[in-house]
C-alpha cells in the first residue's frame, strides 16, 4: 500500500473513532507539550543571561577586577573563608592597573549599594547608588534621554551631581523635569543632570531604579564606607585584546601583592564566561531534568498506543480477512498499522508541540520567566513522537499481519 494511502486511511479512522483516538494521542500529547514548555523555558533563561542578564551586567569583551567573583559559583564555606582572607580593592588599586592597560583600553571605577534618597515631591526610598569614575556610561553603554553625563573636572573635583535612571526620575520627580533639581542621597543633596533611558527589568529587578554621581563625591562613602571599590571595569576593543589585558593586569597586580609563582591569585578578574560557568551546570541540570520526566509521559503514550492499536487488530479483524482475501500482502498489511500508530502519535505530537508553546508563552506572560522556543526541540518532538508511534504498534501490525484470512473471515 503507498505511503499516502496509508496515512488517508489512518485520518479516517480517527475521524471515525473520535474518542478512541482522543485517547490514543492524549499521552503523546503532554509528554511532549511538557517537553517542548520546559526546552523552551530552559532556552530562554538561558539566551536572558547569556544575552540580556550577564551582558548587561558586565558588558561586551569587559571583565571587573573583584576582591571574589559576583556570579556563577556554588561557593563552599572554605572559600568563603578564603575570600574573606583576600585583601580588598581599593582606589589607590586603580593608578597601576590604569598605568599597564593597552592604548585604546577603557576603565571604569563603581562602587554600588542600596541608599536612601529623597526630594521635596516624594517620600524618601531606596536607590541602587553608585558611585563611579573613568569611562563607566561608555562601557555600561547608557544613553540619556535628557540632560548629560558628568564631564571630566565634576569626576575629579568630586561634584555632587547626579545621573538617575528612569525610574527614579518618575518616582522623585513626577510629572516634572528632574534636570536641575535637588535629589538628597544620605542626606547630602545632588543636582540632578542627566536621565539615563528606558532599561527594563531582568528577573523582575528593574535597572531603573538608579542614581550614579562620581566617585570623588560623599556617595562613595555611603555605598563603601571601608574605602574599598566594588570593581574596576576593563573594557578592550575585541576578545584577544581582552585576554591580553587580563594577563597584563594579572602580572602587575600579583608583583605589587608580592605573590609568589606558588602563590593563587588573591584577586580575581571576572568576564562573562567565568560568570556562566555556574548558571551552565544548572542549565544542563534542568534541561535532564526537564526531558526526562516527559520522557515518562512518552513512554505512557506509547503503552497506550500499543494497547489501543490491540483493540483495533482485535476489532478489525474480520476487514483484515477480507482485504488479504482480496491479495494484500502481509507487509501491506504490517504497513497500514504501522502508519496508522505512527500518524497517531505524529498527530499528537503536533498538538503537543502548540500547547507547549503556547504553556511556555504563558508563563511568560505571566512570570519574569522568559522563554523562547528552540527549533532543535520542534524537530526532535516531532521525531519522538513519529518514534513512539512506530515502536507502539510494531506488535499489534505484526499481530494484524499474521491472521489466517480464513479464521479471520469467520469473525463477526
Amino acid at each position: 500500500m503507498p505511503i499516502l494511502d496509508a496515512i488517508r486511511l489512518a485520518l479516517a479512522q480517527i475521524r471515525v473513532q473520535k474518542l478512541k483516538s482522543f485517547f490514543t494521542l492524549l499521552g503523546v500529547t503532554i509528554g511532549v507539550m511538557f517537553l517542548v514548555a520546559v526546552v523552551s523555558i530552559v532556552e530562554g533563561m538561558s539566551r536572558y543571561v547569556e544575552n540580556d542578564f550577564i551582558g548587561r551586567i558586565l558588558g561586551a569583551n569587559t571583565f571587573t577586577l573583584r576582591r571574589f567573583p559576583w556570579f556563577g559559583n556554588n561557593t563552599t564555606a572554605e572559600e568563603w573563608r578564603e575570600w574573606q582572607r583576600r585583601p580588598r580593592v581599593y582606589h589607590s588599586d586603580v593608578a597601576l592597573v590604569a598605568s599597564v592597560l593597552p592604548m585604546g583600553t577603557r576603565y571604569a571605577v563603581e562602587s554600588a549599594d542600596n541608599v536612601w534618597a529623597q526630594s521635596p515631591f516624594a517620600r524618601p526610598r531606596q536607590v541602587d547608588a553608585h558611585a563611579v569614575e573613568g569611562d563607566y556610561f561608555t562601557i555600561k553603554n547608557y544613553k540619556l534621554s535628557s540632560g548629560r553625563a558628568f564631564t571630566q573636572q565634576e569626576m575629579e573635583l568630586g561634584t555632587n551631581v547626579a545621573v538617575i535612571g528612569d525610574e527614579t526620575a518618575k518616582y522623585f520627580f513626577p510629572d516634572l523635569s528632574p534636570i536641575g533639581r535637588e535629589l538628597r542621597m544620605g542626606g547630602l543633596p545632588y543636582i540632578v543632570i542627566g536621565v539615563i533611558e528606558h532599561q527594563g527589568s531582568l528577573f523582575g529587578i528593574s535597572l531603573d531604579k538608579m542614581a550614579i554621581a562620581p566617585f570623588g563625591s560623599a556617595l562613595h562613602r555611603l555605598t563603601n564606607p571601608r574605602g574599598d571599590i566594588d570593581g574596576l571595569m576593563v573594557q578592550s576593543t575585541n576578545p584577544m585584546a581582552m585576554n591580553d589585558a587580563m594577563e597584563t593586569v594579572r602580572e602587575a597586580l600579583r608583583g605589587a601583592r608580592h605573590l609568589r609563582p606558588s602563590e593563587r591569585d588573591n584577586f580575581v578578574m571576572e568576564t562573562s564566561a567565568s560568570a556562566l560557568v555556574g548558571f551552565n551546570q544548572v542549565r544542563k541540570t534542568m534541561t535532564v531534568a526537564g526531558t526526562a520526566l516527559p520522557a515518562i509521559g512518552l513512554i505512557i503514550g506509547g503503552m497506550v498506543i500499543m494497547n489501543i492499536m490491540l483493540v483495533a487488530v482485535a476489532e478489525r479483524t474480520r476487514e483484515i480477512g477480507i482485504r488479504k482475501s482480496l491479495g494484500a500482502r502481509r507487509r501491506d498489511i504490517l504497513s497500514q498499522f504501522l502508519v496508522e500508530s505512527a500518524t497517531l502519535s505524529t498527530l499528537g505530537a503536533i498538538i503537543g508541540i502548540l500547547l507547549g508553546i503556547l504553556a511556555a508563552k504563558v508563563v511568560q506572560w505571566n512570570t519574569p520567566l522568559p522563554a523562547a522556543v528552540a527549533p532543535w526541540s520542534i524537530v526532535a518532538a516531532t521525531l519522538l513522537g513519529t518514534v513512539v508511534g512506530i515502536v507502539s504498534g510494531v506488535y499489534p501490525a505484526r499481530r494484524a499481519s499474521r491472521l489466517d484470512p480464513i479464521e479471520a473471515l469467520r469473525q463477526e
